[in-house]
């Protein structure tokens, strides 16, 4: 019987090896179970691949499209075959753009709901009504958002911008925000969740943990010649190689946004009224990245990563 359900186990993952994220925000844990470590996370819509599935089939192990692994529950992902899962990345899709909204039953804001929402969500398109997008799920559930909160991607990329200034807008709009060990959204974010998700809201993927994130771009040594957009790791200097362990963007005039407590901003400047001598102490170097997108390896977008268009 054990060999029976094991080969059966197999037929589900052969037929089904790929998923979509199917509630506002994901969370990936290190192992099966509700009170393990969580990891990363993955927004609504994210396509994923399954590598695993435990014995009752309650928790798939899925890599995201940077690469990381982590267990979900079966709840917050909905599994596909190929051919469903391109079907998905090929439909037009609604791009969540207000930092939080709330998919409705109806096209009312009076009506119940189907879901939360959070910047970068994205939903199947389905329709205009009354001042709400229709939108559908991946597993099927359909429902509207406001209009105001959300655009057809197909607009929303004309107008997108990867400018290091429209970058630190969109990380200025959630100053204050919290922090969240391996959170990954406006709902908390940890350090390099934080720098992850406000480029990911100009469609930039890379990769999620400060120490994979610094290796990538162009190195820039010292503070002399940093521009806005650059990304600012910190660490431990006192070893062979400096261990980073925190990363935050620069936002000009030695000044940095990051999240440690909470987003914040903070100035590398001594004579500054919110110089942050912890930080400035263990400063190592900063990496420009912008310049890089589509041209290294683990910097992409949602054009050209794979997951999004397999």
């Amino acid at each position: 019987m054990l060999f029976i359900a094991a080969m059966l186990l197999c037929q589900i993952l052969a037929a089904q090896e790929f998923g979509i994220v199917n509630i506002s925000v994901c969370n990936l844990r290190a192992t099966p179970d509700y009170d393990a470590e969580m990891v990363s996370q993955a927004l609504l819509g994210t396509p994923v691949h399954i590598l695993e599935i435990t014995p009752k089939n309650n928790w798939p192990q899925v890599q995201t499209p940077d690469s990381y692994t982590g267990w979900v529950h079966k709840d917050a992902i909905t599994l596909l075959s190929k051919e469903e899962y391109s079907a998905w990345n090929a439909a037009e899709k609604i791009v969540v753009t207000a930092l939080f909204s709330t998919v409705h039953t109806q096209p009312s804001v009076h009506s119940g709901t189907v879901s939360d929402a959070v910047a970068g969500d994205r939903l199947k398109y389905s329709g205009l009504t009354r001042g709400f997008w229709k939108v559908s799920f991946p597993d099927g559930r359909v429902g509207y958002i406001s209009k105001k909160d959300a655009e057809r991607e197909s607009s929303w990329r004309k107008k997108l911008r990867t400018d290091a200034d429209s970058i630190i807008s969109s990380a200025l709009k959630m100053n204050g925000f919290p922090y969240l060990w391996a959170g990954m959204s406006p709902k908390g974010m940890d350090c390099s969740g934080f720098v992850r998700t406000v480029l990911f809201l100009h469609d930039i993927i890379i990769p999620r943990d400060a120490s994979q994130q610094a290796p990538k771009g162009e190195r820039i040594m010292g503070t002399e010649d940093l521009i806005p957009g650059d990304l600012l790791f910190f660490g431990r200097k006192d070893t062979a190689a400096p261990r980073v362990s925190h990363v935050g963007i620069y936002i000009g005039e030695g000044r940095f946004i990051h999240s440690l407590g909470l987003v914040k901003i903070a100035s590398l400047d001594p004579s500054a009224p919110d110089y942050d001598a912890y930080n400035a102490g263990r400063y190592l170097f900063a990496s420009r990245i912008l310049p890089y997108i589509d041209k290294q390896e683990g910097l992409n977008t949602t054009l050209s990563n794979p997951y999004y268009n397999e």
